[in-house]
Protein backbone atom coordinates (compact mmCIF):
# COMPACT_ATOMS: atom_id res chain seq x y z
CA UNK A 1 0.00 0.00 0.00
CA UNK A 2 1.71 3.43 -0.82
CA UNK A 3 2.28 5.69 1.93
CA UNK A 4 -0.49 8.31 3.34
CA UNK A 5 1.64 11.22 1.92
CA UNK A 6 1.62 9.42 -1.56
CA UNK A 7 -2.07 9.08 -1.25
CA UNK A 8 -2.88 12.50 -0.51
CA UNK A 9 0.58 13.90 -2.86
CA UNK A 10 2.07 15.94 -0.45
CA UNK A 11 5.69 15.78 1.07
CA UNK A 12 6.45 14.16 3.76
CA UNK A 13 7.63 18.14 5.29
CA UNK A 14 4.04 19.58 4.35
CA UNK A 15 2.29 21.26 6.69
CA UNK A 16 -1.49 21.34 7.78
CA UNK A 17 -2.61 23.55 5.35
CA UNK A 18 -1.18 21.60 2.68
CA UNK A 19 -2.98 18.43 4.26
CA UNK A 20 -6.15 20.21 4.74
CA UNK A 21 -5.97 21.60 0.94
CA UNK A 22 -4.91 18.05 -0.64
CA UNK A 23 -7.47 16.21 1.05
CA UNK A 24 -9.73 18.56 -0.05
CA UNK A 25 -8.69 18.78 -3.52
CA UNK A 26 -8.68 14.82 -3.06
CA UNK A 27 -11.58 13.76 -1.65
CA UNK A 28 -13.88 16.19 -4.82
CA UNK A 29 -12.19 14.26 -7.19
CA UNK A 30 -12.86 10.69 -5.60
CA UNK A 31 -16.14 11.83 -3.91
CA UNK A 32 -18.89 8.86 -4.92
CA UNK A 33 -21.45 11.20 -5.52
CA UNK A 34 -19.16 12.61 -8.25
CA UNK A 35 -18.01 9.09 -9.50
CA UNK A 36 -21.59 7.18 -9.06
CA UNK A 37 -20.97 3.35 -9.28
CA UNK A 38 -17.36 3.47 -9.82
CA UNK A 39 -15.26 0.79 -7.49
CA UNK A 40 -12.01 2.55 -7.94
CA UNK A 41 -13.26 5.59 -6.93
CA UNK A 42 -14.94 4.63 -4.06
CA UNK A 43 -11.72 2.64 -3.00
CA UNK A 44 -9.02 5.49 -3.45
CA UNK A 45 -12.35 8.20 -1.77
CA UNK A 46 -11.85 5.27 1.56
CA UNK A 47 -7.93 5.55 1.24
CA UNK A 48 -7.72 9.38 1.18
CA UNK A 49 -9.91 9.88 4.43
CA UNK A 50 -7.73 7.37 5.88
CA UNK A 51 -4.36 9.18 4.85
CA UNK A 52 -5.81 12.72 6.22
CA UNK A 53 -7.77 11.39 9.10
CA UNK A 54 -3.84 10.30 10.31
CA UNK A 55 -1.72 13.11 9.01
CA UNK A 56 -3.85 15.78 10.13
CA UNK A 57 -3.80 14.87 13.64
CA UNK A 58 -0.28 15.63 15.21
CA UNK A 59 0.21 12.30 17.62
CA UNK A 60 -1.21 10.34 15.12
CA UNK A 61 1.14 11.37 12.39
CA UNK A 62 4.32 11.19 15.03
CA UNK A 63 3.27 7.55 15.27
CA UNK A 64 2.51 6.74 11.63
CA UNK A 65 6.65 8.68 10.72
CA UNK A 66 7.79 6.58 13.24
CA UNK A 67 6.06 3.39 13.12
CA UNK A 68 4.56 3.16 9.30
CA UNK A 69 1.24 0.82 8.93
CA UNK A 70 1.67 -0.16 12.27
CA UNK A 71 1.41 3.02 14.05
CA UNK A 72 -1.56 1.98 15.52
CA UNK A 73 0.51 -0.29 17.73
CA UNK A 74 2.48 2.46 18.84
CA UNK A 75 2.25 2.95 22.38
CA UNK A 76 2.07 -0.39 22.74
CA UNK A 77 6.03 -0.73 20.68
CA UNK A 78 6.91 2.12 22.20
CA UNK A 79 5.81 -0.01 25.94
CA UNK A 80 7.90 -2.54 25.35
CA UNK A 81 10.87 -1.28 23.68
CA UNK A 82 10.89 0.44 27.07
CA UNK A 83 10.76 -2.46 29.04
CA UNK A 84 13.29 -4.43 27.05
CA UNK A 85 15.84 -1.79 27.96
CA UNK A 86 14.85 -1.54 31.39
CA UNK A 87 15.28 -5.30 31.73
CA UNK A 88 18.23 -5.04 29.49
CA UNK A 89 16.63 -7.55 26.53
CA UNK A 90 16.70 -6.64 23.11
CA UNK A 91 13.94 -7.57 20.12
CA UNK A 92 15.28 -9.75 17.56
CA UNK A 93 13.98 -10.14 13.93
CA UNK A 94 12.35 -13.16 13.96
CA UNK A 95 10.97 -13.92 10.42
CA UNK A 96 12.15 -16.15 8.32
CA UNK A 97 15.85 -16.40 7.77
CA UNK A 98 16.39 -14.39 10.96
CA UNK A 99 19.07 -16.26 13.95
CA UNK A 100 17.94 -14.53 17.08
CA UNK A 101 21.22 -15.93 18.66
CA UNK A 102 23.01 -13.74 16.33
CA UNK A 103 22.44 -10.93 18.83
CA UNK A 104 21.12 -8.40 16.30
CA UNK A 105 18.62 -5.78 16.59
CA UNK A 106 15.91 -5.52 14.17
CA UNK A 107 12.47 -4.69 12.91
CA UNK A 108 9.34 -6.77 14.61
CA UNK A 109 8.59 -9.71 11.70
CA UNK A 110 5.22 -10.43 11.41
CA UNK A 111 5.65 -13.64 13.39
CA UNK A 112 6.53 -11.59 16.34
CA UNK A 113 3.21 -10.75 17.72
CA UNK A 114 2.59 -13.82 20.09
CA UNK A 115 5.95 -13.05 21.17
CA UNK A 116 4.68 -8.92 21.68
CA UNK A 117 1.75 -9.69 23.44
CA UNK A 118 3.58 -11.52 26.33
CA UNK A 119 5.89 -8.54 26.59
CA UNK A 120 3.49 -6.08 26.90
CA UNK A 121 1.28 -8.17 29.03
CA UNK A 122 4.15 -8.30 31.54
CA UNK A 123 5.00 -4.55 31.54
CA UNK A 124 1.57 -3.67 32.32
CA UNK A 125 0.67 -6.58 34.54
CA UNK A 126 2.25 -3.60 37.74
CA UNK A 127 0.04 -1.23 36.55
CA UNK A 128 -3.39 0.10 36.98
CA UNK A 129 -4.04 2.13 33.54
CA UNK A 130 -6.89 0.24 31.39
CA UNK A 131 -5.96 -0.68 27.95
CA UNK A 132 -6.85 1.54 25.06
CA UNK A 133 -8.19 -0.03 21.86
CA UNK A 134 -7.82 2.97 18.58
CA UNK A 135 -11.10 2.60 16.83
CA UNK A 136 -12.07 4.55 13.75
CA UNK A 137 -16.07 5.83 12.88
CA UNK A 138 -17.59 7.69 10.28
CA UNK A 139 -19.54 10.31 10.84
CA UNK A 140 -22.73 8.81 10.22
CA UNK A 141 -22.01 6.44 12.96
CA UNK A 142 -20.60 9.49 15.14
CA UNK A 143 -24.24 10.82 14.69
CA UNK A 144 -26.44 7.75 15.09
CA UNK A 145 -23.67 5.67 17.12
CA UNK A 146 -22.74 2.16 16.20
CA UNK A 147 -20.98 -1.36 17.20
CA UNK A 148 -17.74 -2.72 16.50
CA UNK A 149 -16.74 -6.22 17.13
CA UNK A 150 -13.15 -6.38 19.01
CA UNK A 151 -10.72 -9.09 18.64
CA UNK A 152 -8.78 -9.61 22.12
CA UNK A 153 -5.80 -10.55 22.66
CA UNK A 154 -7.03 -13.59 24.62
CA UNK A 155 -8.79 -14.91 21.50
CA UNK A 156 -12.47 -13.55 22.36
CA UNK A 157 -14.73 -11.28 19.71
CA UNK A 158 -16.51 -8.97 21.69
CA UNK A 159 -19.40 -6.25 20.49
CA UNK A 160 -18.77 -3.14 21.95
CA UNK A 161 -21.49 0.11 21.58
CA UNK A 162 -19.94 3.31 20.28
CA UNK A 163 -22.85 5.83 21.68
CA UNK A 164 -23.84 9.06 19.44
CA UNK A 165 -22.15 11.93 20.06
CA UNK A 166 -18.92 10.69 19.97
CA UNK A 167 -15.95 12.66 18.61
CA UNK A 168 -12.03 12.70 18.45
CA UNK A 169 -10.54 11.83 21.60
CA UNK A 170 -13.78 10.52 23.16
CA UNK A 171 -13.22 7.65 25.23
CA UNK A 172 -15.71 4.59 25.27
CA UNK A 173 -15.60 3.17 28.77
CA UNK A 174 -16.24 -1.01 27.93
CA UNK A 175 -16.41 -2.13 32.18
CA UNK A 176 -14.64 -4.62 34.23
CA UNK A 177 -15.18 -8.59 33.54
CA UNK A 178 -15.14 -7.58 29.42
CA UNK A 179 -11.44 -7.12 28.91
CA UNK A 180 -8.25 -9.02 28.65
CA UNK A 181 -8.12 -10.95 32.53
CA UNK A 182 -11.40 -9.72 33.25
CA UNK A 183 -10.19 -5.92 33.00
CA UNK A 184 -11.89 -2.10 31.92
CA UNK A 185 -10.41 -0.92 28.69
CA UNK A 186 -11.28 1.96 26.58
CA UNK A 187 -11.87 2.69 22.92
CA UNK A 188 -10.22 6.04 21.94
CA UNK A 189 -12.68 7.74 18.90
CA UNK A 190 -11.03 8.60 16.06
CA UNK A 191 -14.01 10.59 13.99
CA UNK A 192 -13.34 10.28 10.06
CA UNK A 193 -13.29 13.69 8.39
CA UNK A 194 -16.57 14.29 5.69
CA UNK A 195 -15.83 15.74 2.08
CA UNK A 196 -18.93 18.06 2.70
CA UNK A 197 -19.48 18.41 6.21
CA UNK A 198 -16.92 20.50 9.16
CA UNK A 199 -17.58 19.39 12.20
CA UNK A 200 -17.03 21.77 14.96
CA UNK A 201 -18.20 20.42 18.04
CA UNK A 202 -21.88 20.09 18.17
CA UNK A 203 -22.06 21.94 15.09
CA UNK A 204 -21.85 21.15 11.06
CA UNK A 205 -20.79 23.44 8.57
CA UNK A 206 -21.57 22.70 4.64
CA UNK A 207 -21.84 25.31 1.72
CA UNK A 208 -24.64 25.27 -1.01
CA UNK A 209 -24.52 25.84 -4.53
CA UNK A 210 -27.31 28.23 -5.49
CA UNK A 211 -27.41 29.76 -9.23
CA UNK A 212 -26.99 34.27 -9.50
CA UNK A 213 -30.46 34.60 -10.37
CA UNK A 214 -32.15 33.03 -7.41
CA UNK A 215 -29.51 34.56 -4.68
CA UNK A 216 -30.94 38.06 -6.47
CA UNK A 217 -34.35 36.99 -6.50
CA UNK A 218 -34.70 34.97 -3.57
CA UNK A 219 -36.20 31.21 -3.39
CA UNK A 220 -36.49 28.00 -1.70
CA UNK A 221 -33.83 25.16 -1.36
CA UNK A 222 -33.61 21.70 -0.04
CA UNK A 223 -30.24 21.18 2.37
CA UNK A 224 -29.23 17.90 2.39
CA UNK A 225 -28.13 17.22 6.38
CA UNK A 226 -26.63 13.74 7.61
CA UNK A 227 -30.62 12.69 8.30
CA UNK A 228 -32.18 13.98 5.28
CA UNK A 229 -33.17 17.47 3.98
CA UNK A 230 -34.50 20.48 4.95
CA UNK A 231 -36.04 22.91 3.40
CA UNK A 232 -34.31 26.56 3.63
CA UNK A 233 -35.58 29.80 2.51
CA UNK A 234 -33.08 32.04 0.54
CA UNK A 235 -34.29 35.51 0.63
CA UNK A 236 -33.93 38.08 -2.07
CA UNK A 237 -30.43 39.63 -2.51
CA UNK A 238 -28.73 36.70 -0.81
CA UNK A 239 -24.63 37.33 -0.88
CA UNK A 240 -22.04 35.08 -1.93
CA UNK A 241 -20.58 33.56 1.95
CA UNK A 242 -24.20 34.34 3.33
CA UNK A 243 -24.14 31.49 6.31
CA UNK A 244 -27.65 30.40 7.64
CA UNK A 245 -28.65 28.34 11.04
CA UNK A 246 -30.51 25.36 10.96
CA UNK A 247 -31.58 24.85 14.22
CA UNK A 248 -30.96 21.12 15.76
CA UNK A 249 -29.49 19.36 12.24
CA UNK A 250 -25.71 19.05 14.02
CA UNK A 251 -24.33 16.46 16.11
CA UNK A 252 -26.06 15.02 19.43
CA UNK A 253 -24.41 15.91 22.69
CA UNK A 254 -22.56 12.81 24.30
CA UNK A 255 -24.37 10.98 26.45
CA UNK A 256 -27.30 13.58 25.51
CA UNK A 257 -28.56 12.25 22.52
CA UNK A 258 -31.66 14.57 22.24
CA UNK A 259 -29.75 17.59 22.70
CA UNK A 260 -28.51 18.26 19.48
CA UNK A 261 -26.66 21.41 17.79
CA UNK A 262 -27.11 23.30 14.32
CA UNK A 263 -25.86 23.09 11.15
CA UNK A 264 -24.90 26.15 9.13
CA UNK A 265 -25.70 26.54 5.64
CA UNK A 266 -22.83 28.64 3.16
CA UNK A 267 -24.24 30.08 0.39
CA UNK A 268 -22.00 29.54 -2.67
CA UNK A 269 -23.53 31.65 -5.40
CA UNK A 270 -22.79 30.10 -9.21
CA UNK A 271 -22.72 32.25 -11.77
CA UNK A 272 -24.20 30.88 -15.45
CA UNK A 273 -21.88 29.73 -18.35
CA UNK A 274 -22.76 28.80 -21.81
CA UNK A 275 -25.57 31.59 -22.09
CA UNK A 276 -27.27 32.20 -25.26
CA UNK A 277 -27.12 35.11 -27.13
CA UNK A 278 -30.59 36.32 -25.60
CA UNK A 279 -29.16 35.54 -21.98
CA UNK A 280 -26.06 38.19 -22.66
CA UNK A 281 -28.62 40.52 -24.30
CA UNK A 282 -30.73 40.53 -20.80
CA UNK A 283 -27.71 40.90 -18.64
CA UNK A 284 -26.43 43.71 -20.59
CA UNK A 285 -29.34 45.29 -20.25
CA UNK A 286 -29.67 45.31 -16.54
CA UNK A 287 -26.06 46.07 -16.28
CA UNK A 288 -26.76 49.60 -18.19
CA UNK A 289 -30.14 49.63 -15.99
CA UNK A 290 -27.85 49.66 -13.22
CA UNK A 291 -25.49 52.20 -14.28
CA UNK A 292 -27.69 54.29 -15.22
CA UNK A 293 -29.18 54.43 -12.06
CA UNK A 294 -26.18 54.75 -10.41
CA UNK A 295 -26.02 51.78 -8.42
Amino acid sequence: MPSYYDILEVARTADDKDIRQAYRKKARQYHPDVNPGDQSAEDQFKLINEAHSVLSDPDKRRKYDKYGDRWEQADQLDAAEARSRFDGNRFYRTSAGDDPSSGGIGNFGSEAGDVFQAIFRNFGSGQSRAAEYPVDVTLHEALQGTTRLMDLSDGRRLEVKIPPGVDNGSKVHVPAGRGNDGGNFYLTVSVQPHAVYERKGRNLYREIEVPVEDAVLGTEVNVPTLTGRVALTIPPETQNGQRFRLAGQGMPTLGQPNSKGDLFATVKVRLPSNLTERQKELYQELRSLRSSSGR
